[in-house]
């Protein structure tokens, strides 16, 4: 049978990562690739122990929920989100199954094919995916070790009219960057004067070196002038644990309301069992303890794979170390192509994120993203080693 799809599937992309997962099936990797939370870290006793609160509410805990999630931990979710100087109620809540459904949701009911969103350059691949799923024109704007460059987000608003912005902030993907505050209130300012909404994506905000640096979410700076501005998500998939597939976003409860409809028509709702099972653990387990405890871990792990980096002394391969997330983004020597570089690093049993995938135009080939919070020890340091002898025979070549 000849299968007709639509012309949507024209434009999808696969995902590098998961190319990748192919590539290693089979074969004892050493990767890199994955944006992977530390296993051993996992609080899985204090999970154990909500689900097993749960379960003994009853049956009704194994019953069809409300499509905006389950009503005491968006309740706890609220008085999170105050302690960050985003002031919501329930109502202006919605719990989905991971952030990368709200980026999903918010593109179907506020966007329409051939839409303009502009981008950071290079942004997030899966978001690039559900751009071009919904036939969106994506427009990158260059960006910097500060964030998003103000002046030319201006003109490209005032050529292509945008709808929407889509940021990640605060430790992006896959760059690790960090905006400074200028920026930030930059980018407000320029979307309250064109009527953009901004759509701020923020699953590695907790997980910051200092404890004591301050941050401050696109959200808070706000002000919801006009209805708000800012469209916020944000997930437990790296605080807590991937598996249960539950984040949420924040906005203007005409925004929210409407993304409800279309879960509605994805997926009635996100697992009530793993939204009852955060509401326990966010009852009787010390989260922001956890995060602490994760972070200096993630800390400690970056700096290793710093030092056995600069151990190899390249002098043409840089990068700005992160202040928290879970990404480090190398910048390789002009004309090195980081795809046929992993071909190459796969064959000594390691891998990495090659970075033309995370660019919505002009791909830079020469750049590499790193995961260094999942691997530890001696087994980061042997795929340092083979990452360096694969690179160093790309050198060699030159």
């Amino acid at each position: 049978m000849e299968y007709r799809f639509s012309s949507n599937v024209q434009r999808l992309q696969s995902s590098a990562v998961r190319d990748i997962l192919k590539l290693t099936q089979g074969k004892e990797i050493i990767s890199f690739a994955g944006g992977l939370p530390a296993e051993e870290l996992f609080p899985l006793d204090a999970i154990r122990e909500a689900a097993e609160r749960v379960f003994q509410t009853g049956k009704n805990s194994l019953q069809y929920g409300l499509t905006e999630g389950y009503l005491p931990l968006r309740e706890q979710l609220c008085v999170r989100m105050a302690q960050k100087n985003m002031h919501v109620t329930p109502d202006e809540m919605i719990i989905t199954t991971g952030s990368q459904q709200a980026i999903d949701l918010v593109s179907r009911i506020l966007m329409n094919p051939g839409d303009v969103v502009l981008v950071e350059n290079p942004t997030y691949l899966a978001s690039l995916q559900v751009f071009g799923l919904s036939g969106l024109n994506v427009v990158p704007v260059e960006s910097d070790k500060d964030g998003m460059i103000i002046e030319e987000a201006e003109r490209l608003m005032k050529q292509h009219k945008p709808k929407m912005v889509y940021v990640v902030p605060t430790f992006g993907n896959p760059t690790g960057r960090v905006w400074s505050l200028e920026r930030r209130k930059g980018l407000i300012e320029l979307c309250q004067r064109y009527g953009v909404l901004v759509l701020e994506d923020d699953p590695y905000g907790e997980i910051k070196f200092d404890a004591n640096a301050n941050y401050p979410t696109l959200f808070s700076l706000d002000g919801k002038e006009g209805g708000g501005h800012v469209i916020y998500t944000s997930t437990f998939s790296k605080t807590v644990a991937p598996a249960l597939r539950t984040g949420w976003a924040i906005g203007p409860r005409q925004v929210i309301g409407n993304m409800a409809k279309a879960k509605q028509a994805a997926d009635l709702h996100s697992s009530t069992l793993d939204q009852q099972t955060l509401d326990q653990l966010l009852q009787h387990f010390p989260l922001n303890d956890h995060i602490r405890t994760i972070s200096k871990a993630y800390g400690d792990r970056l700096q290793q794979m710093q030092a056995l980096l600069t151990q190899q002394r390249w002098s043409d391969v840089k990068w700005v170390e992160p202040k928290g997330g879970m990404f480090l983004w190398l910048e390789l020597p002009e004309g090195l192509d980081s795809e046929a570089l992993l071909r190459a690093a796969v064959q000594k049993n390691v891998a990495f994120v090659p970075g033309a995938s995370f660019y919505a135009a002009d791909p830079q080939r020469n750049k590499a993203r790193l995961n260094f919070t999942y691997t530890t020890g001696e087994r980061m340091a042997t795929g340092i080693a083979r990452f360096s002898e694969a690179l160093n025979e790309f050198l060699a070549r030159c």
